[in-house]
């Protein structure tokens, strides 16, 4: 301001040599704002990468997916028929068959959720015109049951995935699962395995998991922790494996968010009955289900609570796998996060019960953050399956008649792909807390992996959707000779992907990385997801 003050009060010859110092002065002071704007908008952090202290597996089953017969996933998602204009492959949609393939889905499960304890299995086999339509009690309408065992199993062999298939426990009985598993599995020359024969498949499929109820503590049956442990212990009794070089991992229907006691229970009676436990944990905005928020109509109020719930999933993962250990000890058993993701009110003019919603960048710093997580426990988190796969809630693929798009959820799995059966390296970060209101979160998020080759792969998350991060990585136990990176954010908190314009928000190269002696330095993006591969 002195110079400005200087400028109009000194004489000059000239007032064309006035004017030009004035615009100087302007400039400079310009200047000087801007660079202080800068370093007060940037925050500054610290990485530290423990690639001398390698710790476990990251099972790649963390990156499965979820399937139930809810809104349009099924039917137009992925099932369009063998006579649809829309090209496919026995019925199966070639363009969501392709995206699936390409983000290497390990496991698929299905058929619910909360249709899992009403459906019968046998109404999904034989000459589909003949098969029943059934009203569906959970979500409404009808499902014609087109989409059935075959079809399903048919599914993940394409996908070239894992099944997660999940009985009937609520309204099914333990014959039934019995039947349904010696169906799909055996290859004797029983009249279930020939009835298979009959309906097309020769040899038995290969089925790796089998669920044994979904939210027995709600839709399941509104069980008392100890009625669930009595019934899953009968129902994992029954069984029974066909094939003597597979044996069926069953998990028990585990608890949602802090329902600890119902952790207790199982771990407590029935630990030599199962290899794994599910947990169920959404994110909601407003954490009330009546009026949980609007899935790209928000504020950064909103945006704050909602990551602020989703960091929750660590202080669950945590104290689960606490009373895991106490029963586990030697973590023979897996926690299996079977649905997790956000959940919104159903966008105006949509059906209330299909649960469609859009996916913003909001959506990728979430799904970034809480595969962080996962691959940071997974010491005991064997499996995870955001909820859903197609067209319902935290959905990677979105489709419209004819029409599909890739979410900024989608982009993101594809980006954390490389972690997929890799080490997990310990991080230690030093970050800002970035705060709205009176709450609090930390502005960064991270994970970090060693593949088989001994490349390092760093995932981080700017929480922050205002202010960029500039984070110094320390090495311990490695070397980088080559550091490369991918980025994805947006302009707007609500950025997202339309028919209309469908690559609006997608991975872009990461150029912002530069060296500082043994040390790198990266600049993150504001709400921004960034995979960087580090080469030895």
């Amino acid at each position: 301001m002195k110079l400005i003050d200087l400028a109009r009060k000194v004489s000059f010859p000239h007032s064309r040599m006035r004017t030009s110092l004035l615009r100087v002065s302007v400039v400079l002071v310009t200047a000087t704002l801007s660079a202080t704007a800068t370093a007060q908008d940037t925050r500054i952090a610290q990485l530290t990468i423990r690639a001398d202290q390698p710790k476990s597996t990251i099972n790649p089953h963390i990156y499965g997916h979820f399937a139930e017969h809810l809104g349009r996933l099924i039917y137009d998602g992925i099932w369009v028929g063998e006579d649809s204009a829309i090209p496919n492959t026995r019925g199966i949609r070639n363009d969501v068959l392709a995206a699936l393939k390409h983000l290497k889905v390990p496991v698929l499960r299905w058929p619910g959720g909360c249709f899992a304890d009403e459906y019968h299995w046998r109404d999904g086999i034989g000459a589909r015109e003949s098969r029943p339509k059934r009203v569906n009690a959970s979500w409404g309408g009808v499902d014609t049951n087109a989409f059935g065992t075959h079809e399903f199993m048919d599914l993940v062999e394409l996908l070239g995935a894992d099944a997660y298939i999940n009985v009937n426990v609520g309204t099914g009985t333990t014959q039934e699962m019995m039947d349904w598993i010696e169906y799909m599995t055996s290859d004797s020359q029983s009249t279930l395995a020939d009835l298979r024969r009959q309906h097309g498949r020769d040899k038995p499929w290969k089925v790796t998991y089998i669920g044994i109820g979904n939210e027995m503590w709600g839709c399941g049956g509104n069980m008392r922790p100890e009625n669930y442990v009595d019934e899953y212990r009968k129902f994992a009794t029954f069984v029974k494996d066909h094939a003597s070089d597979t044996k069926l991992q069953k998990i028990a229907s585990g608890p949602h968010d802090d329902r600890y006691d119902w952790s207790e229970a199982l771990m407590g009676q029935a630990t030599k009955h199962m290899e794994g436990m599910s947990l169920h944990f959404y994110t909601l905005p407003t954490s009330d289900w009546k009026v949980k928020g609007s899935a790209t109509q928000f504020g950064q109020d909103q945006w704050h609570s909602t990551l602020e719930r989703t960091l929750r999933m660590d202080d669950y993962l945590s104290k689960h796998s606490a009373i895991m250990d106490k029963h586990d000890p030697d973590k023979k058993i897996g926690l299996m996060v079977a649905e997790w993701g956000t959940w919104y009110d159903a966008e105006p003019g949509k059906d209330q019960g299909a649960l469609y919603q859009q996916s913003t960048v909001r959506d990728a710093v979430v799904a970034g953050i809480n595969l962080n997580l996962f691959n940071v426990h997974s010491d005991r988190v064997r499996m995870a399956n955001i909820a859903q796969v197609v067209n319902v809630l935290q959905a990677v693929i979105l489709t419209d008649q004819e029409k599909m798009l890739l979410t900024p959820t989608y982009h993101v799995f594809d980006m954390y792909k490389v972690h997929q059966g890799a080490t997990s390296i310990p991080v230690e970060l030093d970050a800002p807390a970035y705060r709205f209101g009176s709450a609090s979160v930390p502005s960064l998020n991270a994970s970090a992996s060693k593949d088989a080759n001994g490349v390092l792969h760093v995932s981080l998350v700017n929480l922050d959707p205002n202010r960029a991060a500039e984070l110094t990585i320390n090495l311990q136990g490695t070397k980088a000779t080559r550091v490369t990176g991918q980025v994805l954010t947006g302009s707007a908190m609500n950025s997202m992907n339309t028919f209309e314009q469908p690559n609006t928000v997608r991975p872009t190269e990461f150029r912002s990385i530069r060296r500082s002696g043994q040390r790198i330095v990266v600049e993150l993006p504001s709400k921004s997801v960034v995979m960087l591969e580090l080469t030895p």
